[in-house]
């Protein structure tokens, strides 16, 4: 088995949420790449707004890590193509280090971190705590000796001595070199609101961000943390054949379709893998902004709507009633639509969210409202029970989800096409509503997880596309005639 590259590889991990981790990537991605030194970030698990917050660091696409997913083998295969050769990749875990799917951890952090061979960088809150900082770091070694723990950066210090004591208490107790002090700032580096940090695009003080992390990467030993990095052996060249395969059945028609993209602040949710799956299988993606844009291209033979943050942008969605009316014709006229959490919200007839509701492009029968509480968090596993425009029946698919709103009760249900096994979905143990040719769902999918969307998204949209073609071969059939949602632009 031959080696890849040395890949420099290091993963940030915390003892709990909240540690610290985001922010020391952050400034560490943000420094290096500043410097002109080559950087590539990955994501332990599905979360959407911590790899935007990577990719915007490090000037380049985070890509998501998440075993549960996709399997151990599929997330160290993405991490040895989207890997950089030289300079650092930083994985960004979640949770606690040991924390993972089960009592045993797995899926975690740590389990990541030995299948891609990385050192871990320990990020502590150390606020209100001296030596017993050494106790738990003494611990998480303990715990699991194959670990290859190397680091540790402290956050949240109190002045000169307390840096002092805890630094002293961690290196005596456990011989790991203290690679950072981070002191206490007034005030949050980085908002949050009700699902998790708010995303670069929507964060209003971002133009002062680079001078704080530049103050934060001045606290960590760099060159230190470099050497870690490069202390990464070599990993070995992937044993897995790459197959075609799949896209080969998406590509049967020979045809071309165009898939329009709705992308914006309000709906940014989107997998990089799951777009460059789409191009792979042939697809021409057009991004449109449900903010701005009037209308959908007339030429478009499917929609991909992902999540994102609907609610939040009601009001100037709401106001864009010219979109609206054109989504909502394009359904009527039979274009596959293919919607995620947010996508769900903006296809539905209204949001209510703070008292106020909001009309939205009513493609499906039902209204939505927001909660202050979960509605649904986590892994999801369904199964494909009732037709629909995408699966076979019986296809089995695993995804995540995370959201505050929920279908308003009502006599009658819409339809839907899945049995959930695990999770939440829209209600009643179901996920997947399906209105004509449109598909909703609260469950986000991975391509690399569920290689079965991108085929299903691209053969309903090559269908539409074969449609279009044979329409414009039928010679009785003037082209003046043909509705608008037909007509090739």
């Amino acid at each position: 088995m031959n080696a890849l590259h040395n890949a420099p590889r290091l993963a940030i991990a915390g003892l709990a949420g909240d540690s610290g981790k985001s922010i020391v990537s952050l400034a560490i991605l943000y420094q290096l790449h500043k410097a002109e030194v080559p950087v590539s970030s990955f994501k332990k698990g599905p979360d959407y707004i911590d790899a935007a917050w990577l990719s915007w660091a490090s000037g380049r696409s985070a890509r998501n890590l998440d075993t549960w997913l996709m399997g151990f083998d599929r997330a160290v295969d993405s991490f040895r193509e989207h890997a950089a050769g030289e300079g650092l990749n930083l994985i960004e875990g979640n949770r606690g280090l040991f924390d993972g799917s089960d009592a045993a951890g797995t899926h975690s952090t740590a389990e990541l971190a030995k299948a891609l061979q990385a050192p871990v960088l320990m990020v502590m809150n150390v606020a209100k705590m001296t030596r017993t900082a050494g106790a738990l770091v003494l611990g998480c070694q303990h715990l699991d000796p194959k670990l290859n723990l190397a680091g540790v950066i402290i956050n949240r210090v109190h002045g000169v001595r307390h840096e002092s004591v805890v630094r002293a208490s961690i290196e005596a107790a456990t011989g790991l070199p203290v690679v950072g002090a981070i002191p206490v700032f007034d005030g949050g580096i980085l908002p949050d609101r009700h699902l998790g940090l708010v995303t670069p695009s929507d964060y209003p003080r971002i133009d002062g961000l680079p001078g704080m992390l530049e103050k934060i990467a001045a606290k960590l030993d760099i060159e230190r943390i470099l050497k870690i990095a490069a202390s990464a052996p070599a990993l070995p060249a992937s044993d897995s054949v790459a197959c075609c395969s799949d896209f080969d059945k998406a590509r049967e028609m020979h045809l071309t379709p165009k898939i329009a993209v709705i992308r914006d602040a309000a709906f940014n949710f989107y997998y990089p893998e799951n777009l460059e799956a789409l191009t792979n299988g042939g697809a021409d993606l057009v991004f449109v902004s449900s903010l701005e844009a009037q209308e959908l291209p007339e030429d478009v033979n499917a929609i991909y709507i992902g999540g994102g943050f609907p609610e939040v942008h009601a009001a100037q969605l709401s106001s864009n009633a010219k979109f609206l009316k054109s989504l909502a014709a394009a359904a009527a006229c039979k274009i596959p639509v293919y919607a995620e959490c947010g996508g769900l919200m903006l296809l539905a007839r209204t949001i209510e969210w703070q008292d106020r509701k909001y009309p939205m492009a009513g493609v499906l029968p039902i209204d939505v409202v927001v909660e202050d509480a979960q509605q649904g968090h986590g892994y999801v596993e369904m199964t494909v029970t009732d037709q629909n425009p995408f699966y076979p029946l019986g296809t089995k698919l695993r995804g995540h989800e995370f959201h505050y709103s929920r279908i308003i009760a009502q006599a009658d249900l819409p339809q839907t096409a899945c049995a959930v096994c695990r999770g939440t979905g829209t209600f009643n143990k179901r996920d997947g509503v399906v209105h004509g040719s449109v598909w909703a769902s609260y469950t986000h999918l991975h391509a690399s997880a569920s290689s079965e969307w991108a085929i299903g998204l691209l053969r309903a949209a090559r269908a539409h596309a074969f449609t279009q073609v044979s329409l414009r071969r039928i010679p009785a059939l003037e082209q003046n005639s043909q509705p608008s949602c037909l007509r090739a632009g």
